[in-house]
Formats: C-alpha cells, structure tokens, sequence
C-alpha cells in the first residue's frame, strides 16, 4: 500500500500543479475558511494557521511534518516562529520538489525533507515537540500504528495535531458507494470514524484528546474540487483515449473531486481537527 501512495503522488504532481495552484501555495490539502478569508489561497493558508494555532507551536519547536506533501506547511512553520521541520513523504517527486525550495532559499539548518513511512521512521525517541499530519493518516491502513509511532517520536508534553477525514457514523448506507469510490480514486486506506481514532489515540498513552468539526469550513474547498471535475472531465476523457498507457493513479484521479463532493453532500464524511497531548 505505501508503494503505490507514493507513487500516486508521484505520478499526480502535475494535476495538483494545475488545479490546486501547488506552485504557489505549496499546499494539497482544503482550505479552512473562515470570517475574513475571502481566497482560495488564503484558505490554504489558514488551514496551517489554525493547526498551528491548536498545537500552540512556539518559537524555535522542533516539528515532525508526517506527510508533508511539497513542503507547504514546514516552510509556514518557519516563517511564522523559526520551527525546525523536518518533512517525511512517501513520494521521491514530493520530497525532491521541497528540498529544491529549500537550498533556492538556503534553509538546511531548518527544514529538511525525506522519504519515509511516518508509521515507522529511523527517528529517535522524543525527537520532536510536535508532530503534524494534515490530510495524510487517511492514507494509513493501520491508523493505530501512526498514532503509536507519534507518541513514541514526541517529547514527554508533546503534541499531536492533526486534520483528516473521518466517516459520520460507522456502518452507515452508502449505496452508491461514493467513499469507496472516493477512497479508490485518492488512493488512500479505509476511513474510519473520529471517534475510533480518538479511542486509538487513548489506548496508545495519549492522556488530552480532543477534536474539532471543521467540516462547514472546508465546503468551499470540496466545491471547488467538484467544480475542477466538472472542467476537467472531457479533457480528462480525451487524454485518456490518446494516452492509453496513463498511469493507474493518473487515469481516474479527476473523478475523485465529483465523489467527495457527493459524499459530503450525503453527510457520509466530516472533517476533524485533532489535538492529542502526550
């Protein structure tokens, strides 16, 4: 499983780089909007500030970035308080990308990205006071296993903050099976609910969990995924037809952004804010 997300992302970059504007805001995950955020790219933005502001990371942290993506949220981190971030992904074209940006913007001695599973790194014990994971543990089969990683990795008082989808209620009707279909075109793990990541949270040591519903505020986000299948479809379809060899990942990610949409519209999903305190 952890092949084939990395190259999902691998061979999806370039979708991202068109309809996400990743190379301007460095971010694939939904935009938080709030009173105050009127843009696209300031949603994006505000989606690190609230994360940021619920771990309450302070001057000079040490920052684990457990699915950073191209590196959007490290290099917020560091602008905002100086953070010492260090990326892992599992995508070689997402962690080339970000160092890149890092030696452009000679940044070595804070941010560093690597290849790596976040639920088993060659870090050491208590090596970070935060580890961040922002729409990423969707991707993880066993979500147990991430979470016992985190709470091995953090400092004694450290913090776990993440953003994710959760399913609203479990064994819930899905007759059109809009989240299997989702979670087949994003290549990412069965969801779960909020509730068994709260309890698999608990059971590891984490002694302060709690989360927050921040589904009204990425609807926006999921309207415009919807609204890029709804451009992209017959573009999608033709190149599909004159490029027979696409890539699996490549050939029905576009769809991803209509099932999430309906799913959400079904109330079959939420999205949560976690904050666990080790």
């Amino acid at each position: 499983m952890k092949n084939e997300v990395g190259q999902y992302y691998d061979n999806t970059l370039n979708h991202y780089q068109r309809w996400w504007k990743l190379n301007d805001n460095l971010s694939l995950h939904y935009g938080i909007t709030e009173p105050g955020i009127t843009g696209f790219g300031e949603s994006l933005l505000n989606t690190n500030r609230v994360l940021m502001q619920t771990s309450g990371i302070a001057e000079g942290e040490d920052v684990l970035d457990a699915g950073c993506g191209v590196g959007g949220a490290a290099f917020y981190l560091y602008n905002a308080k100086k953070a010492k971030v260090r990326g892992i992904t599992l995508s070689q074209r997402q962690c080339d990308y970000a160092n890149k940006l890092v030696e452009h913007h000679r940044l070595g001695d804070f941010l560093s990205f690597h290849v790596m599973d976040y639920t088993q790194t060659s870090f050491s014990d208590e090596s970070f006071d935060v580890v961040w994971a922002c729409e990423s543990v969707s991707s993880a089969p066993d979500k147990t296993a991430f979470a016992a990683e985190a709470f091995r990795l953090l400092k004694k008082g450290g913090r776990l903050v993440m953003s994710d989808f959760f399913l609203t209620s479990e064994n819930q009707p899905d007759p059109q099976q809009l989240i299997k279909k989702w979670v087949d075109s994003w290549w990412m793990a069965d969801l779960v609910t909020a509730d068994y990541f709260g309890k698999a949270l608990s059971e590891v040591g984490f002694k302060k969990v709690t989360n927050t519903d921040y589904t009204d505020s990425i609807r926006k986000s999921a309207s415009r995924m919807y609204l890029a299948v709804v451009l992209g479809t017959i573009p999608s379809w033709l190149y599909n037809i004159t490029h027979p060899k696409v890539s699996k990942f490549a050939k029905n990610h576009y769809k991803s952004g209509y099932y999430q949409y309906s799913a959400l519209k079904k109330n079959l999903w939420k999205y949560h804010i976690f904050l666990a305190v080790k």
